[in-house]
């Protein structure tokens, strides 16, 4: 029988359903962030700076603990996720996520909003303090190789946040703002070392151009250095291949559509850099054993190239309920999905999937179907929803017990995702369906076969990949950056009623909004803010 969620966690609330002005919240960076000198020259301050980084990834009450979606990186992933077409949740009033996935409350003065906020350039923070702490004339090989780390990271976080925050056209929201002022392809704010109070009080959102030169800059320099980072390494930080891997979405990012003059070109360069991530992985796609294991599963860093690992020790685990496990482990019976907030696949997209697809058996099976009791499950599968996920395993298969199932990882990059990067790149340059299919029938399905070509096989290519990295966080990057519609609202969907919005493009609520915090305090983005684009659409 499930836990209830407060025997676990007494008082605290049970849902984020009402509207919350930001007013009172503590001042947000980057107004806030720059560093005034370098911390220190020394082997071992750099050190402890760098372990800083994939520490903060899980990070407990950036915002605000009273808020039980602020635990770290994994938490940004879940939002992103909701604001797709791939994964409903069971209707609840413990589910703290609704607000994104009803596209309720998201401008600039709401809390939502400034968690992520807030998030990111704290976590820009972490790179910039290291970053600047590390002179490369001087620097030895081994601070050489955490320079490398820090601009991996500091990379990875821009290009989030280009993505996020980015204006792109959609079907509900127009670039021109409600101040006259046309956002259109404007990002954030750039925010590096050295920068004094007064840049960061003046600091206007940058271009897709100047965030794209800022960001590739980085990645040049991480590719140099990182190599040297030696007996440091670890599957908590990027390596080599993990930096291909950030060019390879780099330049997905900058291809967009395929519509631009340059978009060959680009395509050309993420293909090239995919295949030297693969290359370059220590790692090889996981197998169906692995995929279904019971205790290990999807929590197992050591299968990816890059992940986060939450120890016993962190506020996260200790929380018991504020954790990677509790919100995407639906057998777990501790956390918030002892209160089924059943995280599910979309119904069209399990659907779609051959029978022979062993993926399909990471989510449960409507009962009468052809897979319907052929998913293994640790304990209480009959007490799951349909179409609900078996992917993300507690840590040892322990399901009562938080501080040995919430000592768990999540993946932040994956070859399986550098296969599809490969795949899509190849099919946007004319290219036929080899790649998919040969990935597809060698890794995830002998009987798989693909006989198209041009839009047709691009589509069918994010859509495996949307399969493979289904609560991964990245689906997100891909609806935007292709102008995707959301399709929710359809006969037998399992969306809840309020939530079922089909689009025409990319949905507005992808275009994030500039929290007003930020603009009291740099005053260059003042007028320069994205269109609120909350309850813009009907539910079908």
């Amino acid at each position: 029988m499930k836990t209830k969620i407060s025997t676990l966690f007494v008082g605290l609330g049970l849902a984020a359903s009402s509207l919350m002005s930001t007013s009172c919240i503590e001042e947000t960076f980057p107004t806030d962030i720059a560093t005034d000198e370098v911390i220190s020259s020394s082997a071992k301050a750099t050190e402890a700076l760098l372990w800083a980084m994939p520490a903060f990834m899980n990070n407990f009450g950036t915002l605000s603990s009273d808020y039980h979606y602020d635990w770290g990186y994994g938490s940004v992933m879940h939002v992103r996720d909701v604001m797709t077409g791939d994964l409903p949740a069971v209707a609840s009033g413990y589910n703290w996520y609704t607000n994104w996935e009803l596209n309720k409350y998201q401008g600039e003065s709401y809390v939502y909003c400034q968690f992520l906020w807030n998030f990111y350039w704290k976590g820009v923070q972490t790179t910039n303090n290291l970053i600047s702490a590390v002179n490369p004339e001087t620097a030895t090989d081994a601070q050489l190789g955490m320079l490398g780390v820090g601009l991996a990271y500091r990379a990875h976080y821009y290009l989030d946040m280009a993505q996020m925050w980015e204006f792109l056209p959609n079907d509900a929201t127009s670039s021109i703002n409600q101040d006259g002022n046309d956002v259109l392809n404007l990002t954030v704010p750039i925010v590096k070392e050295g920068m004094g109070e007064d840049e960061t009080r003046n600091n206007p959102r940058v271009s897709r151009e100047e965030m794209a030169a800022f960001i590739i800059n980085d990645l040049n320099r991480a590719e140099e250095y990182i190599v040297n980072i030696g007996s440091l390494a670890a599957k908590t930080l990027p390596d080599l291949a993990v930096v291909y891997g950030l060019k390879a979405r780099y330049y997905m990012w900058l291809a967009g559509e395929g519509t631009d003059a340059s978009s060959a070109e680009n395509f050309k360069n993420a293909k090239e850099y995919a295949r030297k991530a693969i290359n370059a992985a220590n790692v090889t796609p996981m197998t169906q054993e692995e995929c279904l294991d019971l205790a290990k599963g999807f929590n197992d860093i050591n299968q990816w190239m890059w992940g986060v690992q939450m120890v016993v020790e962190d506020n996260v685990v200790q929380s018991g309920i504020l954790n990677w496990t509790s919100w995407m482990s639906n057998e777990a019976v501790f956390g918030y999905s002892a209160a089924e907030p059943n995280i599910m696949i979309d119904a069209s997209m399990y659907a779609r999937l051959n029978n022979t697809d062993f993926r399909k058996l990471m989510w449960k099976a409507p009962k009468g179907t052809a897979l319907y009791g052929m998913t293994p499950y640790i304990a209480g599968g009959d007490a799951l929803v349909d179409y609900a996920s078996v992917k993300f395993r507690p840590a040892n298969g322990d399901v009562e017990e938080p501080t040995v199932g919430a000592v768990s990882a999540y993946p932040l990059m994956r070859v399986e995702e550098m296969y599809f990067i490969e795949a899509e790149a190849a099919a946007h340059l004319g290219e036929d369906a080899s790649l998919l299919v040969s990935f597809m029938k060698n890794y995830r399905d002998k009987s798989y076969t693909c006989q198209l070509a041009g839009a047709p096989l691009v589509e069918e290519v994010v859509f495996q990949k949307r399969v493979e990295l289904w609560g991964e966080g990245l689906s997100f990057f891909d609806y935007k950056r292709l102008n995707m519609p959301v399709k929710r609202g359809y006969e037998g969907s399992n969306w809840q009623e309020t939530a079922r919005f089909n689009t025409a493009t990319r949905p507005a609520w992808m275009n994030l909004s500039i929290v007003q915090t930020e603009k009291n305090n740099n005053k260059a983005l003042v007028g320069w803010g994205n269109p609120d684009p909350s309850e813009k659409y009907t539910a079908q």
